[in-house]
């Protein structure tokens, strides 16, 4: 029996973003409580850390992050820190006391969203602050996009994900049932399954449900 799955009005649906988060990493206690200040003046929540470690014992935030944080920092320094935040969903604003080209263009290359002096004005650091925080927010859209995406797919069977993955070659059914060896009748049958299973209602919805999962469109499946 073909299973009851309502189709949504997009290929993938996605949760509420969780709340966005500053989290501040600076040795220096006044300019931590002026940078505290500022954030919550802005409406932002904010996490202070006098050091990277403390940071780093917090855990990761579920959603978007942007992590202002002093470029010279003790037992850690800014670009160790940013080396270990490679690959997560928070984004670094650096700061620094005194800078030069050499590191603020090694922080930028690194991924870094911006590379601010410490006497920046509040504007200046307020602006990158929410650069960062929507940058994160389009990574962490594009994971569970893709995760969604990855689940849908995982619910079919090694039969209907063959003939899934011709589909999206643009194979007919009378090609996918001559590779597969069955009938064109059941790749019909299949066929209705994979789109119910996955919820989309056109063969351009299964493609950019693929695409998001990580299957190239185009490359034919043999079994």
């Amino acid at each position: 029996m073909v299973p009851n799955v309502a189709a949504p009005d997009s290929p993938v649906r996605l949760q509420p973003a969780a709340e966005p988060l500053v989290c501040v990493v600076d040795e220096e206690s006044d300019y931590r409580e002026n940078l505290c200040r500022m954030f919550h003046a802005a409406h932002l929540p904010i996490r202070v850390f006098p050091s990277p470690a403390e940071f780093l014992a917090d855990g990761c935030h579920t959603g978007p992050c942007c992590v202002v944080m002093d470029i010279r920092l003790s037992g850690m320094d800014g670009f160790q820190l940013q080396s270990a935040l490679s690959g997560r969903a928070e984004q670094i604003v650096f700061l620094a006391g005194q800078a030069d080209v050499p590191m603020c263009a090694r922080a930028m290359k690194a991924g870094a969203v911006d590379f601010l002096t410490k006497s920046a004005d509040k504007e200046s650091i307020l602006e990158a602050a929410e650069r960062a925080l929507a940058r994160s927010r389009e990574i962490l859209r594009a994971r569970q996009s893709r995760g969604l995406a990855t689940a849908r797919i995982a619910t079919l069977t090694s039969r209907e994900f063959a003939v899934m993955h011709r589909v999206i070659a643009g194979l007919l059914n009378k090609q996918i049932a001559a590779e597969l060896g069955i009938t064109e009748k059941t790749i019909k049958v299949h066929r209705g399954r994979v789109m119910q299973k996955t919820g989309v209602t056109s063969v351009a919805d299964l493609v950019r449900l693929a695409l998001l999962a990580g299957i190239p469109e185009i490359q034919k499946t043999r079994q």
